[in-house]
């Protein structure tokens, strides 16, 4: 019994000691990695006071005038400094112009930063390709578009996004190659940015846009809807009219806007005539067109519209229509006739932007 006494404490003491070791081990492990994490990040800091002193010294002085800067120097061929470096002058390249931002390219181009750009889009990880991408566009590497092109059709949107968003910012309208193939959807943020990255459409480009406005991608519809109305190309006038019949209520939706946008004497009577067919979106999406645009000739559809449509919406959105073209005192003698039901007065008081009780 006292061996196997014994034998018991010796096992337990064991145990205990190899419990303990375990324990010290885990906690040697998270120093050595919190010390490490802090000599890392001590090191950033100082990196990126460098950098930034070289930075502001290229934007201040001319190029005689420059100071030098040996500890810049010392660090400009390690390959972790140089990407801190890079990602630095991409930052401030965006909030300079003019002549701060020549200087900062001619930065980028005399430590041949593009090297670094250029080997991530060798990489898997896709945060580093779209991020090789920004920085070449950004740094205006010409060189690199045959290389973007390629991730024209990359599976993930962080890197194809960022490729058609290159080719708009180096072949202007020409960029816009890629809507003849693309099947993926173009977000709202992306048509805004490719939108503003558009100065001119050439009148030899004119058939790409009739073939986008075919499209079987809705979103290359709606971008090219958005392209018309930004340069307001009039001569698309007949041909935007026919998509009222597009399966897509949004597509519809842009079709009325870009309309209204290119309006002409006759398109709110033509709204008027297409009005019964639509769905409920476009018809309040009609409605907002005849409220913005002026034209009395919709008056009398107006009125029916509120007086006879059973829908809600419908009948706010005849009523400011109604409201919006001057027609405050009609609306104002419906709302003292008692006859009327509880809702419509109602809806005419909001029309009215009164407060209903």
């Amino acid at each position: 019994m006292i061996l196997i006494f014994i034998a018991s404490v010796h096992f337990l003491f064991l145990a205990f000691l190899g419990m303990l070791s375990l324990v010290l081990l885990l906690i040697i492990i998270v120093l050595s990695y919190g010390f490490s994490q802090y000599t890392e990040s001590v090191r950033i800091f100082k990196w990126s006071e460098i950098i930034n002193k070289k930075i502001l010294e290229i934007i201040v002085y001319d190029k005689e005038d420059l100071p030098s800067n040996d500890t810049f120097s010392a660090f400009s061929h390690d390959s972790s400094f140089r990407n801190l470096f890079l990602t630095k002058l991409i930052n401030s390249e965006r909030k300079f112009s003019g002549v701060a931002k020549d200087k900062i390219r001619d930065l980028f181009q005399e430590y041949k930063l593009e090297n670094e750009a250029f080997k991530k889009l060798d990489k898997k990880n896709v945060y580093l390709v779209s991020g090789g991408i920004q920085e070449l566009t950004a740094m205006n590497v010409k060189k690199a578009v045959p290389k973007i092109s390629s991730f024209l059709t990359f599976p993930f949107a962080q890197v194809y996004q960022e490729a058609q968003y290159a080719m708009v910012y180096f072949k202007g309208f020409e960029g816009l190659f890629f809507l003849d193939t693309t099947t993926t959807k173009i977000s709202e943020w992306q048509q805004l940015r490719l939108l503003l990255s558009i100065s001119d459409i050439p009148e030899n480009h004119y058939d790409d846009m009739e073939r986008w406005l075919e499209s079987t991608n809705d979103s290359v519809v709606i971008f090219t809807l958005r392209l018309l109305r930004k340069f307001q190309i009039l001569s698309f006038y007949s041909v935007i009219d026919k998509l009222l019949d597009h399966p897509s209520v949004e597509v519809k939706i842009q079709v009325v806007q870009t309309l209204l946008s290119l309006e002409n004497a006759s398109t709110i009577q033509y709204l008027v005539e297409v009005y019964p067919t639509q769905e409920v979106e476009i018809q309040l999406e009609i409605l907002k067109a005849m409220k913005i645009s002026k034209d009395q000739c919709c008056i009398s559809f107006l009125k029916k519209e509120l007086w006879e449509n059973p829908h809600i919406g419908i009948k706010v959105g005849a009523a400011e229509a109604l409201f919006s073209l001057g027609h405050q005192e009609y609306l104002l003698e419906m709302v003292k006739d008692e006859s009327l039901s509880e809702e419509l007065i109602q809806i005419i008081k909001y029309a009215l932007q009164e407060k209903v009780c």
